[in-house]
């Protein structure tokens, strides 16, 4: 799964596929041990779709920080009705009420160290036992190479260090448009209405995709 050669053959003959023939392609190989992840931003509804498309019970991996906007709660809760999602929350080991007490408010991007260390406890340490507990070898994400420069490197079908996972991103190349063009062929809801603290902004990495984020949670 680590050979070089094997992920670039596998994502040359991927990049014509769409995304559910991709999604076919991956749970072909992840033994009954796939997953998807999602934070319910805006367009996840198409990468929630095509999974459950593909293997209706996969196991949906949600880190719910606590900070999330009452329009994604809601958008949650209608998304989970109307896939019938086998969601599994996994929430951090301190209320947010318990780390504002402790650490004040949510660090701005100025300050980078402030950031990390929210991501690893809010975001990273219930991510990480979310992917011990359940254990996948193909991790399904919604990962598109337009979303951040961090993202441009990776590919359809990547192997990632973090968590020793396949991982593979079926909509990897897909545009704005083409996620619109998705969701109104499957009359599927968006959400504007987000934002993730872990970030502070859309061109950062929270860690969940980049080499920090495994040794965040125990610095």
């Amino acid at each position: 799964m680590n050979d070089t050669a094997a992920l670039t053959r596998w994502n040359a003959e991927l990049r014509a596929k769409s995304p559910l023939e991709i999604v076919r392609w991956a749970a072909a190989r992840a033994g009954g041990r796939a997953l998807v992840s999602t934070n319910f931003r805006p367009y996840e509804a198409a990468i929630l779709h095509v999974a459950t498309q593909v293997q209706p019970d996969i196991p949906v991996l949600w880190v719910d920080h606590g900070y999330n906007r009452p329009a994604t709660y809601q958008h949650a809760e209608v998304l989970r009705t109307q896939l019938k999602l086998n969601l599994k929350p996994f929430l951090p080991r301190l209320t947010p009420a318990h780390r504002d007490a402790i650490y004040g408010p949510i660090p701005t991007t100025a300050d980078e160290a402030g950031l990390k260390k929210f991501s690893a406890l809010m975001k990273l340490e219930p991510f990480q036992r979310g992917m011990r507990e359940l254990a996948p070898t193909v991790w399904i994400t919604a990962l598109r190479q337009v979303q951040n420069p961090n993202r441009a490197g990776l590919d359809i079908v990547s192997l990632d260090e973090n968590f020793g996972a396949l991982k593979v991103s079926p909509f990897f190349y897909a545009t704005d448009a083409d996620l619109e063009t998705y969701l109104a062929q499957h009359r599927l809801p968006n959400e504007w209405d987000y934002f993730d603290p872990a970030k502070a902004d859309e061109k950062r990495e929270c860690g969940l995709h980049a080499a920090w984020g495994k040794q965040a949670v125990n610095a």
